[in-house]
């Protein structure tokens, strides 16, 4: 996931991200500030950091510390579905001057074991080939792992689907229920009606 969003300097903004559990998340950002006089974002903004905090499914704080105007955060899932991802600037600005628009450059990283290349290069080609191998089995486990947790919201999704089914057959048997028994009422109402005044 690459973006990127525009937040005022003193206000929060989270993005969600699907998650499942035991997966390693690799984020990585950069904070522009918004320059008046060129009209433009600067390429950085010193002395400005970045709160990040990282909310689990279950409410568990997994990470919140304060970081400069661009760098790395890293954190594991223990519970797999939504995570909530939050950035707030640490500006001490007054609020009157602190309206500034900063752009935050994001790009989050899912389950993803990067290569050191430096060490690879340094190592013979036998030591190459296993460490890259075990790299792609890594790959393959966080390709098994979403699979898995794809197949768990699939049967969620089913099993909500066949209790919204059932209740709504309920509910249409109840409705015709309820039709026969005024049709019902409504016929001996009207030959009551017709004998009392007597035209039967």
């Amino acid at each position: 996931l690459a973006l990127y969003f525009h937040i005022g300097e003193r206000e929060e903004k989270c993005i969600i991200e699907d998650i499942p559990s035991d997966t390693l998340v690799v984020g990585n950002y950069k904070v522009q500030r918004w320059d008046i006089h060129k009209h433009d974002f600067l390429e950085s903004a010193p002395g400005l950091g970045m709160f990040v905090t990282v909310t689990s499914p279950s409410g568990e704080v997994l990470l919140s510390k304060l970081y400069g105007p661009q760098g790395t955060f890293s954190f594991t899932s223990y519970l797999s579905g939504e995570h909530i991802i939050c950035f707030q600037s640490n500006s001490t600005r007054f609020a009157v001057i602190a309206g500034s628009k900063l752009r935050i450059h994001l790009d989050i990283r899912v389950g993803e074991h990067f290569l050191d290349e430096s060490a690879i290069q340094a190592k013979d080609k036998v030591n190459e080939v296993n460490v890259r191998l075990e790299h792609l089995i890594e790959q393959i486990h966080h390709v098994t792992k979403e699979q898995d947790y794809e197949r768990e919201r699939e049967e969620k999704f089913r099993k909500t689907s066949e209790e919204t089914n059932s209740n709504i057959l309920w509910w249409a048997i109840v409705q015709t229920l309820i039709l026969i028994s005024v049709g019902i009422w409504q016929i001996k109402s009207l030959r009551d009606f017709f004998i009392s005044k007597k035209l039967v």
